[in-house]
């Protein structure tokens, strides 16, 4: 049986995340999921949108993950310890350094290999939760302007 780990922030689910996960589960077996703690996402990339026990919830509810977990928020490889995978996963745009990974892997005595999985090829605006956090601050930007223009205008017709 070859186990797979797999990790990510999965803040707000999108096709990305399905996509890497999908791969990530035809590399073997068993796809086990790391989702980054709270305190992580706000180091490594902004403000959690969804808590970290949500993430992890909705993690477990894809039929291509057999488990996810949370990670741990010092040591990132204190996880791979527990898990023992056999391949490690790592999204196209996972700042992650392979040669990095792969050097302490070894020095920790973990035999597991690193895989960089390809870029989703059906990208669109909402492949990233960056972009879909700013397309929700455009429209809230727009419609503020629009209230703005059209101050004169009472509620009923705002709506319109």
């Amino acid at each position: 049986m070859v186990r797979v780990m797999a990790t990510g922030t999965f803040d707000l689910l999108h096709m990305g995340h399905i996509y890497f996960l999908k791969e990530a589960k035809k590399l073997g077996d068993e796809l086990i999921v790391v989702v980054a703690c709270d305190d992580t996402v706000r180091k490594m990339k902004h403000e959690p949108v969804t808590p970290e026990h949500m993430r992890v919830n909705i993690i477990k509810e894809l039929k291509m993950v057999d488990d996810a977990v949370i990670g741990y928020k010092d040591d990132m490889y204190r996880i791979v310890e527990e898990i023992k995978p056999d391949i490690i996963a790592l999204g196209y745009d996972q700042i992650h350094d392979e040669e990095k990974i792969k050097k302490e892997l070894k020095k920790r005595g973990i035999k597991a290999e690193v895989v960089r999985l390809p870029k989703y090829k059906d990208m669109d605006d909402l492949d990233g939760t960056r972009r879909i956090i700013g397309k929700i601050l455009s429209a809230y930007d727009f419609q503020k302007t629009m209230e703005q223009i059209e101050g004169g205008k009472d509620e009923k017709n705002r709506d319109s």
